[in-house]
């Protein structure tokens, strides 16, 4: 596991104020002449990190950093993952290791809000359907299972911001670069049927959804995060109620036992450690649902410009966007040909077509693009490139939806630092055989 150098990472923080990053992180505050203990939501983070209890967590001493989190493999079940902040725990895969059609367990994002909670055991899980329904319901992950049809899909998920280390001026938020999206293969029921069971009422407009996460801040009852969409989004067939991940379990991390997938919407929509969904007559005003939370400016804005809050629009689909992962960036070659590979997605559309160039911009080269295995699946694309002669070159990756929206070249700035689809790029120095 590799963390990025920022001021926020883990052992930095240590390093520069241990009782503080004591403090910030587990929730303890140390002092001369006493041990402090890990206890509650401090605990809570440090069993996560490890992927276990820590039966004599009693015993750790102050400005203690486990072991394992020292090693490469930081976070119990992922693999090559960065991390990008401590508290909440974030990490992002590189682009190189998402090489493959279907996102593994190991190397799916990690987004969230909260801290994640301590017991995420299927047994005795319950999910409460309520709100502004005929039939409110509470359902065990078996009675999902018994009573509506199961189905699996490949379904992309992508952190809001992702992209957002790239905003100049910087946007305030977690510095993701490219790897906060992924395609895992997701086993649940469809929440449009679980909805229709309990019977919409007219008046409903908006779901809201919650989770078993719990605030930072340690304060009982306060949510981290409570999102929600529009009914007509809800009632789409392609969104899961989902209990599985790549065939086995939800891994902690990406909200086990029961979470939500709402594709193309960003990913905060999805509530991790599902425990309620309720309808209601209004728009959510759940925690990040207000302001300017996952919201950009409702026109073009300059960057650094300021916007009155009254101008913000909630984000619904993500915008057309690839990713190269073969070759890595910074990759030297002998080789005069070279296979290209990746993914393009576009939120609620398809995408129709994937194009490269080596010559920055000047002429572009048409990708093989491979249909979706279902709606909402990342598509993957594969060419053949030729360098004409020894030198540095930049492959650049461009992909049009089936609106005709290609990707841009610059960043469409907003000061949170959402929606950055600006054409990935990756160097490649070729030298003489």
């Amino acid at each position: 596991m590799r963390r990025k150098t920022a001021d926020r990472g883990l052992f930095e923080l240590y390093r520069r104020d241990p009782d503080s990053a004591d403090y910030l992180l587990f929730g303890r505050k140390t002092y001369p002449d006493r041990r402090g203990f890990l206890k509650n939501a401090g605990l809570a983070i440090m069993g996560a990190l490890v992927g276990s209890t820590i039966p004599f967590h009693r015993n750790i001493p102050a400005h203690f950093i486990p072991s394992v989190l020292a090693a490469e493999d930081a976070i119990h079940g992922k693999d090559g993952l960065t991390v990008i902040n401590d508290r909440p725990v974030n990490a992002e895969t590189p682009p190189h290791l998402l090489d493959d059609a279907i996102t593994p367990t190991g190397r799916h994002f990690i987004r969230n809000n909260g801290i994640p909670p301590k017991h995420t055991d299927a047994t005795g899980w319950t999910l409460t359907i309520d709100g502004l329904l005929d039939r409110p319901m509470t359902l065990g992950i078996d009675d999902l299972k018994r009573k509506f049809e199961v189905v699996t899909r490949a379904l992309t998920l992508e952190c809001g911001g992702n992209g957002r280390a790239f905003f100049n001026p910087p946007a305030k938020g977690d510095p993701w670069t490219y790897g906060a999206v992924a395609c895992s293969t997701w086993t649940g029921v469809r929440l449009a049927d679980v909805l229709k069971a309990a019977g919409v009422k007219n008046s409903a407009v908006y779901t809201a959804h919650e989770g078993a996460d719990t605030h930072l801040s340690g304060e009982a009852g306060r949510l981290p995060i409570s999102r929600g969409v529009p009914i007509g989004k809800a009632m789409d067939e392609h969104n899961l109620i989902a209990f599985a991940q790549n065939s086995k379990p939800i891994h902690p991390m990406n909200g086990a036992p029961l979470r939500l997938i709402i594709p193309g919407w960003p990913g905060s929509c999805s509530q991790k450690w599902l425990t309620r969904i309720w309808l209601r007559d209004q728009v959510h005003d759940g925690p990040k649902m207000t302001g300017t939370s996952y919201r950009v400016p409702n026109r073009p804005i300059a960057p650094g410009e300021k916007v009155d809050e009254k101008d913000f629009v909630i984000i619904n689909s993500m915008p057309v966007k690839s990713l190269i992962t073969n070759p890595p960036n910074g990759h030297r070659t002998t080789d005069a040909t070279l296979e290209v590979r990746g993914h393009a997605w576009a939120g609620d559309r398809r995408v129709d077509a994937v194009h490269l160039s080596i010559d920055f911009g000047a002429t572009w080269i048409e990708t093989k693009l491979d249909d979706p295995v279902n709606a909402y699946a990342w598509q993957n694309w594969r060419a053949r490139v030729a360098f004409p002669q020894a030198g540095y070159y930049e492959i650049w990756a461009r992909a049009t939806d089936s609106h005709g929206v290609s990707q841009p070249h610059a960043i469409a700035w907003n000061p949170r630092g959402y929606l950055n689809n600006s054409m990935h790029r990756v160097a490649v120095t070729v030298s003489a055989a």
